[in-house]
């Protein structure tokens, strides 16, 4: 069978572009070397941010407010909840670039961002410890996303409309032949007229068989569930993102009990994302509750649970979607340098889009390869 596109790595994007791409009548082959949704790639740990006023930069603003549009439309669709409002606080001091990036964009894109002092915000949220130079930038209607109620969402829409998903199927081998692409796995070969990676950690390696080198490097990434005190519960905390002087780190209130969620976004051990590195360490946590101790210090927490997952990291941290430069037959939308998911809804509908030679809903002019 000739599909219309496959799609390699049935993750948040791929599952995402196989709906988008089935629910528009073309015939869609979506491949995993796992059983999705699964611990082995970006996308697991229960929840993700979703934050509109970006830190990261104003491009990303109308990328954000898009996905929302489509979080929403697949909420009605699964008729289950996977967005959640508990708003996001974002913390540092006033100089920090990405504090001012999301007060920027907040106010150019007209969003709902509150400037607070750092008393305002230890009295709003009594568990706060906030050094007087630091201000906080509070979006009411950010909150966090639902992952395995998305995936599996996303999954079950896919192949209502005719999609396929072969799950198990490690690709050995990706060859191009007079316009058509051919994925080899250990038992059979599949072919298309187009081909989309979103094979995340995986993705360089499948894209230097076809001669394209990406600048990403793979780093194994902690975080971790702390048993916490009630002021920390999500009817009384937000999500946070703070930018310190002992790095940058983000987290979740503790939501139904599973304890408040924490991870550090800067740094990171280089790995192969077969061997994964080290498991979830004492150093680890140490590092955890030291950011704690210094900025949440009214607090008590106690590890509950560690986990390891990986970054794809591009060398400016922003993300890689574009066409093959020699084979404009396939796509790509890799190097999502831990902070992707919450696009996944409209990176998937973009991925449609130039798959189907469409005119793009969202410019994807600002993450193209050739800013390299």
């Amino acid at each position: 069978m000739l599909y219309d596109v496959i799609i390699l790595g049935a993750g948040t994007m791929g599952l995402s572009a196989g709906y988008q791409l089935a629910k528009k009548g073309q015939k869609v082959l979506m491949v995993d070397s796992y059983h999705p949704p699964h611990v082995h790639g970006s996308h697991h740990g229960e929840t993700r941010i979703i934050r509109y006023a970006y830190g990261e930069g104003e491009a990303y603003v109308p990328f954000a407010l898009r996905s929302k549009e489509l979080w929403k439309d697949l909420e009605g669709k699964i008729g289950r909840t996977i967005l959640v409002e508990t708003g996001v606080l974002n913390c540092g001091p006033e100089s920090s670039p990405f504090i001012q990036n999301v007060l920027k964009s907040g106010d150019k894109y007209a969003l709902q961002v509150e400037k607070h002092t750092s008393a305002q915000l230890q009295k709003r949220w009594p568990g706060l410890t906030i050094p007087n130079d630091y201000i906080g930038a509070y979006e009411k209607d950010g909150g966090y996303l639902r992952t395995d109620t998305i995936l599996n969402g996303y999954a079950e829409l896919a192949v209502s409309y005719g999609a396929v998903l072969a799950g198990g199927q490690r690709v050995r081998e990706v060859k191009i032949n007079k316009g058509t692409v051919a994925l080899t796995t250990a038992d059979t070969t599949y072919k298309a007229k187009k081909l989309i990676v979103t094979a995340g950690a995986w993705g360089g390696e499948v894209l230097s068989q076809l001669g394209l080198q990406l600048p990403i490097t793979v780093i194994r990434k902690t975080f971790a569930w702390l048993h916490a005190d009630a002021i920390f519960q999500e009817s009384k905390f937000p999500c946070f993102s703070f930018d310190t002087e002992m790095g940058t780190y983000y987290g979740f209130p503790d939501i139904d009990g599973t304890g408040l969620k924490i991870g550090r976004h800067d740094t990171g051990m280089p790995i192969h994302p077969d061997k994964k590195g080290s498991p979830f360490q004492d150093a680890d946590t140490e590092e955890l509750l030291a950011f704690l101790s210094r900025f949440m210090a009214r607090g008590t927490f106690r590890l509950r649970e560690g986990k390891t997952c990986m970054y794809s990291m591009t060398p400016d941290e922003d993300f890689i979607i574009d066409h093959h430069p020699e084979h404009q037959e396939v796509m790509f939308a890799l190097g999502f340098s831990g902070h992707g998911f919450k696009f996944a809804s409209a990176a998937g509908e973009a991925l449609s889009e130039m798959a189907m030679e469409k005119e793009l809903t969202v410019d994807m002019e600002p993450f193209r390869l050739d800013r390299f």
